[in-house]
């Protein structure tokens, strides 16, 4: 997972609304949504069939927790466990706050990354980058961009994200929660890179102008899938999936998958 938009307790009647693109080598098996767990509380998010796990999980509880991955001038390590058991560990709890609280996890087990994990009443960001222990912070509320930088290194591409999610939320008449996540999508579509040039990442590492756009396009790489959740004030979450690049693949709700055996 590659961006993670977070609307926190900006709506009333939706105090969580996640949208998100998926980023991944083209030839990388996966499915971009499934019921990840059946006992109670039910997850669902897509699956990585290579390594297992996922990228973004969400419970029927409304908890929801996605990563991206932290860049490396050596590449994954494939010794470490996969990241993507990250999201189903805080998606078996019942809320956020006691997720964050009673995962127990030695962010040197696994290759760095960082994490959003929330719920109705509060939002996390997590930092895993090596350390005895991940950086927590409680978020207050508001628009939050996470993609393959730090969430408070307020990075071209995330600042470029929070201006077109302003942008499209401005150009709508509904600012409601339909409004809201037909803005959500449309930003996950869009082509455009935040900057013209390549940027070289703190390892050293030169990324293309291409994966600064919302919905990145390269001839091995690109968004594989995209999401939006809405968690409801009350109610399971209403959940939406693009099985593609959202620019090419229509949305569809798949929060049936709530009551399916």
């Amino acid at each position: 997972m590659c961006l993670l938009i977070a609307l926190f307790q900006v709506l009333p009647e939706a105090p969580l609304i996640i949208a998100a693109n998926r980023d991944e080598l083209y030839e990388r098996p996966a499915v971009a949504m499934t019921v990840l767990r059946s006992d109670e509380p039910r997850i669902l998010g897509g699956r990585d069939e290579q390594a297992g796990g996922t990228w973004l999980a969400v419970n029927s509880r409304g908890v929801v927790a996605g990563l991206t991955n932290q860049p490396s001038a050596a590449g994954r390590d494939p010794s470490k466990r996969s990241r993507g058991e990250l999201p189903l560990a805080f998606a078996a709890h019942g809320d956020a706050a006691t997720a964050v609280g009673a995962v127990n996890l030695n962010p040197a087990d696994y290759n760095p990354c960082w994490m959003l994990v929330g719920d109705r009443h509060s939002l996390f960001s997590l930092g895993l980058s090596g350390g005895p222990k991940a950086d927590v912070e409680r978020l207050g509320p508001g628009l939050h961009v996470l993609e393959n930088a730090p969430l408070r290194a307020r990075s071209a591409k995330a600042m470029f994200v929070e201006r077109l999610v302003q942008d499209e939320r401005a150009a709508r008449p509904d600012t409601g929660v339909a409004g809201t996540i037909e803005a959500l999508e449309a930003v996950l579509r869009i082509h455009q890179p935040a900057s013209s040039e390549p940027r070289t990442d703190e390892t050293g590492r030169t990324w293309p102008a291409e994966l600064s756009a919302p919905c990145v396009h390269t001839p091995t790489y690109g968004t594989r899938s995209a999401m939006t959740v809405c968690v409801l004030a009350d109610g399971m979450p209403v959940v939406r999936v693009a099985d593609g690049a959202p620019c090419e693949t229509s949305f569809r709700d798949v929060s049936g998958l709530w009551a399916e055996s």
